[in-house]
């Protein structure tokens, strides 16, 4: 089956790139305004994405999160439509995923007419597993990072597993988070992809402090290192919501990039999940 991240291997060599969180100071506060990347949807997008929204809508899902597709960023809408599709069926376009590539200035100034806040990279190339190349990416996103903050809108990456292999001793997604001007370059944490890289998202919390303002949750099955319905696999996503101030977050999507079942009924099972959580 076609992962994400190789869906964009495939579209472009380097991709740039939620739903608003209440607070969880009060034990017994509930998971708000459930949002979705539409990656989960990404067939459905395709064929009818007006129809597509309105189903998503009628899940209760808040916030969407698009993803460059072959129809564009916007699912073969322009941008004003996209944010008054969203915008009518009570939902904010809240961020996209999308490449960086001689059209990057026009994907940028799509995002302002959007209204969206973000835009995020989703995947780099892998050719380059060192620290040093790390760096000179970090110096490519803090420049991105300057140029969507003129139009008001936040640049940010999200991560898959392999940004925490190592080059003598020193894990090269913190290289990122130190090479970045917390600013300019927002990271959206993939939950999922941080336990299949071996990490604990919470000790990332807790070193760097604040810097998560955006999730990926996901659910993962970690023998097969695929995503799953929230409950099914290895993250610990009660405990993950409880830790949100320590990252930072203000938004978070689903994202569910394989299904044991279709993706509107893996989508039910999720939000009948995080329905059922008290925080």
């Amino acid at each position: 089956m076609q992962t994400r991240r190789n869906f964009l291997y495939n579209t472009g060599a380097l991709a740039v790139g939620s739903v608003l969180l209440p607070s969880f100071v009060n034990p017994s506060k509930k998971v708000k305004n459930i949002g979705v990347q539409l990656y989960t949807f990404r067939k459905e997008m395709l064929a009818d994405a007006k129809g597509t929204l309105q189903k998503i809508a009628a899940s209760g899902i808040k916030q969407i999160e698009s993803a460059a597709s072959e129809k564009g960023n916007y699912y073969g809408l322009s941008p004003k439509e996209m944010k008054t599709i969203c915008s009518d069926l009570g939902m904010t376009l809240r961020s996209g995923h999308v490449h960086i590539d001689d059209r990057w200035q026009q994907t940028m100034n799509d995002a302002a007419e959007s209204g969206q806040e973000y835009l995020i990279c989703s995947t780099m190339a892998t050719s380059g597993q060192t620290v040093a190349n790390y760096k000179a990416v970090a110096e490519a996103f803090n420049k991105a990072g300057e140029e969507c903050k003129k139009l008001h809108v936040r640049f940010g990456y999200h991560n898959h597993a392999y940004e925490f292999e190592n080059e003598n001793g020193k894990v090269l997604y913190d290289v990122l988070l130190e090479n970045t001007d917390a600013a300019l370059v927002n990271m959206e944490m993939d939950l999922g992809w941080v336990i299949v890289g071996g990490k604990d998202p919470l000790e990332y919390f807790k070193k760097y402090n604040g810097r998560f303002p955006l999730w990926h949750l996901k659910d993962m099955d970690l023998q097969k290192k695929q995503s799953t319905e929230f409950g099914k696999g290895g993250l610990a996503i009660q405990q993950m919501l409880q830790h949100s101030k320590a990252a930072g977050l203000k938004y978070f999507f689903v994202e569910q990039e394989e299904y044991t079942i279709g993706p509107f009924e893996s989508m039910k099972e999720n939000i009948s999940f995080l329905n059922a959580l008290v925080l």
